[in-house]
């Protein structure tokens, strides 16, 4: 399973708001609604993520086994 917990914790780190994210930066709602809800998004959307974040990846999402 896919966990974007890193990429909340990320925001909080650069200290960039959900506002901030689909106002000025155009992620749309719909994006971060499925990442709230643990849904997929695609690798374009992740890369656009880092550019926006200046981050890596493993700052957006991490693989959960499901045997955890």
């Amino acid at each position: 399973m896919i966990s974007y917990e890193p990429f909340w914790k990320t925001l909080k780190e650069k200290k960039v708001s959900t506002y901030t994210l689909t106002k000025k930066l155009n992620v749309s709602t719909g994006t971060l609604s499925r990442m709230k809800n643990g849904r997929n998004i695609s690798t374009h959307t992740i890369n656009e993520l880092c550019k926006l974040l200046d981050c890596k990846v493993d700052d957006i999402l991490i693989y959960i086994s499901d045997d955890e």
